[in-house]
């Protein structure tokens, strides 16, 4: 699994491990029963610090997602139930909507422009089936 850590956004970088992390679960990317990198090594990979991954890797062990074993590794744990993995999707979801609202804000939109081009992004998804891709030419807000 690859992780795209972002260091230019102000959401800190255990948090979008995390959210990284419980994404491919929901979606199915990694099972139960994965073995996830050792901290050392996903640190390194990353470029972060050590403590960064340890602290992600803590607070997912902490919610029962996954399970540090001292000399055996870290792994994903078997899911509780449907719900939880509902509850999980919902809850990146809710994160993503976040960030954009944090994100529009320090760009210094204001609620109703973030608003509009949100909604404007989500008519170009279901009139073409799909999201467009970030590297599409920007979205005109001035009506053109």
């Amino acid at each position: 699994m690859n992780f795209d850590i972002d260091f230019t956004t102000h959401v800190p970088i255990y948090i979008q491990l995390m959210d990284q992390i419980k994404h491919a679960i929901a979606t199915g990317e990694l099972q139960p029963g994965h073995q996830l990198p050792t901290v050392r090594q996903l640190a390194a990979d990353l470029r972060v610090n050590f403590n960064t991954v340890a602290r992600a890797y803590r607070l997912m062990d902490e919610e029962g997602i996954i399970s540090t074993q001292h000399g055996r590794g870290t792994f994903i744990l078997e899911p509780v139930s449907v719900e939880e993995t509902a509850r999980l999707r919902q809850r990146s979801l809710t994160r993503l909507a976040q960030i954009y609202a944090v994100e529009a804000d320090r760009l210094n939109f204001s609620p109703a422009e973030a608003r509009a081009a949100f909604e404007q992004a989500l008519a170009s998804w279901e009139a073409e089936g799909h999201p467009a891709a970030s590297d599409e030419p920007e979205i005109s807000t001035n009506g053109e």
